[in-house]
C-alpha cells in the first residue's frame, strides 16, 4: 500500500469536476493553485454527483469541488440539515473529508422569463398547473431536488427532463416556462430571468467546499497548503464573473480560472488559437468515441452472437437469456457508470467501454436468436439430408441466412 501511495503521489494531485461550467472552473482553480507547487491533473467533467463520488472513493481522483447541501442530502442522505462537524464525522467513516469553504453559496432556485405573468414565489406555482417545467436530470432525481420540492409546495406539474446547458434556450424559446438554476448562474442576467422566492425555505444552503480523500493532505502537503489558501476567497460576484467569462464571453475554463488567480489581469486568447484548441479537442474526442463504439460492438458481437445461438437452440434457456440482457438494457446509464467505477476501481475508457458493451448486447442477442428461428425448416432438413452435422449446419446454413437480421441488431 505504501508503494501505491508513493506512486500516486509521484503522479500528482488529481482534481475532479462535474459536468457543468462552475464545477469545471473550480476544478481549474484548484488544479492551477496546486500546480504551482507540484504536479496536478484536472480530470474534467466526470459526470454527475454519483459518478464523481464513486471516482473519489475508488481513488481515481483526490479532491473535487462540492456543495454542503449536496453532501448533506444527496451523499449522506440526511433528512434534516446537519452541521459541518457532523458531516466530517460521517464522511470519515468512508475515508473522505470536507473542508476549505470557498466563500460563496450556490443554492438551487427556480426561474421564469422576466416577461412572464407576475409570479414571484414558489408557492404561487401551485395555482398554475398549466405551466411547463423543464428541469435538469440531476435535479429531478436528487433527494433535495424536485421530489421534495413538489411535496413541500404541493406542485402537481409533470416536469420534462432537460440538460442544464440547453434549459435557458428552451425557456427563451418558450418551450418551457420554469427551469431550475443555480444562484451563481451567469445567464440569469443575460436572459432577464425572474428568480422565484423560496418562501417556504425548502432549499438548504449550498456553500462551496472541497470533498477529498482523507489521505490527500498528507500525500500532497505542499499542494494542499496552496489549496487551503483559497478558503473564503471566492465571493458570489467573483464566481458569477468567472461563469460569465466562460458562458457569455467564450473564455476557456482554464483562462477564467487563471484570470481570477492572477488578481483580475484578464488574458486574451486569439480566435485562431481558440479555434485550433477546439478543433484539436474535437478530433481527439471523435477518435475516442469511434474507438469506444467499435470496440464495444465487437465485444458485444463476440458474446452476443453465441448467446443468441444458444437461445435459439435451447428453448428452456431462451427466456432467461433474453430476460437478463433486457434487464441490463433498462439500467440507466449514469447508474450503471456509478456502479462500474467502484467495481473496476477506475474512471474513463474502461467503465465507458463496459457500459456500451452492456447496452449493445440485447439487440445482437435478440436478433441472432430471431434470425436463426426464421430459417425455413425445409432448409434445415435439406442440410441434414446432405449429412451436415450441427456445427456445419450452423456455419453454412443458419448463420448465413440469419445474417441480415443479425446485422440489423448490430446497427441498432
Amino acid at each position: 500500500m505504501a508503494d501505491v501511495a508513493a506512486a500516486d503521489a509521484s503522479a500528482g494531485l488529481r482534481v475532479g469536476s462535474k459536468r457543468f461550467t462552475e464545477s469545471y472552473i473550480l476544478g481549474e482553480v484548484l488544479t492551477q493553485s496546486a500546480a504551482r507547487h507540484g504536479k496536478a491533473e484536472h480530470r474534467q467533467g466526470l459526470g454527475n454527483t454519483a459518478i464523481v463520488l464513486a471516482a473519489l472513493k475508488a481513488g481515481s481522483i483526490d479532491v473535487y469541488p462540492e456543495y454542503l447541501g449536496t453532501i448533506d442530502q444527496e451523499i449522506l442522505k440526511n433528512a434534516q440539515p446537519t452541521s459541518l462537524p457532523q458531516m466530517r464525522a460521517a464522511l470519515a467513516q468512508i475515508g473522505l473529508g470536507v473542508g476549505v469553504p470557498l466563500g460563496f453559496n450556490n443554492s438551487y432556485a427556480l426561474a421564469m422569463r422576466g416577461d412572464s405573468s407576475a409570479l414571484s414565489t414558489l408557492s404561487a406555482l401551485a395555482a398554475r398547473p398549466e405551466l411547463t417545467f423543464g428541469l435538469s436530470h440531476e435535479f429531478l432525481g436528487r433527494a433535495d431536488g424536485w421530489p421534495g420540492l413538489a411535496k413541500r409546495y404541493g406542485l402537481a406539474q409533470q416536469p420534462r427532463g432537460l440538460d442544464h446547458g440547453i434549459a435557458y434556450e428552451a425557456l427563451a424559446q418558450r418551450q418551457v416556462d420554469v427551469i431550475d438554476i443555480y444562484a451563481t448562474d451567469a445567464k440569469i442576467r443575460q436572459y432577464g430571468l425572474r428568480v422565484l422566492d423560496d418562501d417556504l425555505h425548502y432549499f438548504p444552503r449550498y456553500d462551496a467546499v472541497l470533498l477529498y480523500r482523507l489521505d490527500a493532505p498528507t500525500r500532497f502537503p505542499i499542494a494542499w497548503r496552496a489549496i487551503e489558501q483559497l478558503e473564503g476567497r471566492i465571493s458570489a460576484p467573483a464566481m458569477i464573473a468567472m461563469n460569465a467569462a466562460v458562458e457569455l464571453e467564450g473564455k476557456s475554463f482554464a483562462g477564467a480560472a487563471a484570470d481570477w488567480l492572477g488578481g483580475g489581469a484578464r488574458t486574451s486568447a486569439s480566435r485562431s488559437a481558440l479555434t485550433a484548441k477546439l478543433l484539436d479537442r474535437l478530433g481527439k474526442l471523435t477518435f475516442e468515441h469511434i474507438t469506444l463504439v467499435l470496440l464495444s460492438v465487437a465485444l458485444a458481437c463476440l458474446v452476443g452472437i453465441p448467446l443468441g445461438v444458444l437461445a435459439a437452440f435451447a428453448p428452456r434457456l431462451r427466456h432467461l437469456v433474453l430476460a437478463l440482457t433486457g434487464i441490463l438494457q433498462t439500467v440507466p446509464s449514469l447508474a450503471l457508470l456509478a456502479i462500474l467505477i467502484p467495481l473496476l476501481g477506475m474512471i474513463g475508457t474502461v467503465p465507458a467501454l463496459v457500459a456500451l458493451f452492456v447496452y449493445a448486447l440485447l439487440p445482437i442477442v435478440r436478433n441472432t436468436c430471431t434470425g436463426i428461428l426464421q430459417v425455413p425448416p425445409g432448409l434445415r432438413m435439406a442440410a441434414l439430408a446432405l449429412g451436415l452435422n450441427w456445427r456445419q449446419r450452423l456455419l453454412h446454413v443458419d448463420l448465413p441466412l440469419a445474417l441480415p437480421v443479425i446485422l440489423a441488431g448490430v446497427k441498432t
